[in-house]
């Protein structure tokens, strides 16, 4: 929407769908009065004297309003699907051509493993910077198959990345729920309470141990912050892409994180050692000496080691859960 069409829509219907203006004219010491057609007849029709007792022209309110509303529509205006992206290869460190075009679309799980300096971050940085040659590995990067707009690029925004690394520190002083009523709000999603909710409820789904909604987020143990902030990705967060680094130590249910975030329609990039969540992966991209090696499709045969992976792993978990809870294991 557009700011011309907001000043001439009915006023009662403005307010509903764009609350904040009031706050906004509040913030001068003006009451929006009810009887007005629209925001413009409002407008129009402001005393100049009273105005210059507050201390601003009309010039000056309608200039700061333009501008407020314009910041305000770019945050809640969607914004545009991608579709695909594309990587067109570069070089590795020693100058080495990729030679490859890997195109990724919604719901799709790509792994990126590799030894530590391998080059990963790097592969992120061109993503999330929507690098066009201009990097050290010289990758050109492609939404919907063209370049793409720069406000990719430089737009606060439309952020193409959202990323969760293996390190959270919280250090406001709220708690879960009023932590993520906040993002919601600064969001400006509808029926904000209901996705506080849902954000909450998933959160305790991927948590080993759950969390009431009143503790405190500097009180949530690594596991805890961690299902947070997937879920909070997943629910609110606009960018289409999501990247997590090592899932395997966040204390979660990887399984469970994985298909809520594909369920949302995000492309999923998620760097791993795990050989279980390398198998759930669509794709694997090795990167070495700085470069994508190979891309390594999942195959059938791999599928069926994943089910004995699980079996194993399950096994594991119940013997953690065991001495969790105090129990021997003198029979296994």
């Amino acid at each position: 929407m557009k700011a011309t069409t907001l000043l001439s829509q009915p006023l009662t219907e403005t307010l509903v769908e764009h609350p904040y203006i009031e706050d906004f004219m509040t913030s001068f010491g003006l009451v929006i009065k009810p009887d007005s057609n629209s925001l413009q007849h409002y407008l129009d029709h402001l005393d100049p004297d009273a105005l210059e007792d507050l201390g601003i022209s009309s010039e000056q309110l309608r200039q700061s309003l333009d501008s407020f509303l314009a910041g305000m529509l770019a945050l809640s205006d969607p914004m545009d699907k991608v579709e695909s992206l594309t990587i067109v290869g570069g070089v590795d460190k020693s100058g080495k051509a990729e030679n490859l075009q890997l195109t990724l679309k919604p719901g799709e799980v790509i792994c990126i493993v590799g030894p530590t300096g391998s080059g990963k971050s790097r592969l992120l940085a061109d993503i999330e910077w929507v690098a066009q040659g201009d990097t050290p590995t010289k990758r050109k990067i492609l939404i919907n198959d063209q370049v793409p707009d720069s406000k990719w690029r430089f737009s606060t925004e439309h952020k193409l990345v959202a990323q969760l690394s293996q390190n959270m520190n919280f250090v406001m002083d709220l708690s879960a729920e009023e932590f993520i009523r906040m993002h919601a709000e600064s969001r400006l999603v509808t029926d904000p309470e209901a996705k506080v909710a849902q954000i909450l409820l998933q959160a305790n789904e991927l948590a080993g141990e759950t969390f009431a909604p009143d503790t405190p987020v500097t009180s949530l143990s690594g596991g805890q912050s961690r299902a947070l902030m997937i879920a909070d990705m997943a629910i609110l967060s606009k960018s289409p892409i999501a990247l997590i680094d090592e899932i395997e130590n966040a204390g979660i249910d990887r399984k469970k994180a994985l298909e809520l975030l594909v369920q949302e329609e995000k492309i999923i990039l998620m760097a791993t050692h795990d050989p279980i969540l390398a198998l759930m992966g669509d794709r694997r991209v090795v990167i070495k000496n700085g470069g994508i090696e190979k891309i390594i499709e999942s195959s059938e045969a791999e599928r069926k080691n994943l089910v004995t992976l699980e079996a194993l792993d399950n096994k594991l978990l119940a013997l953690r859960n065991r001495i969790r809870t105090g129990d021997t294991l003198e029979n296994l």
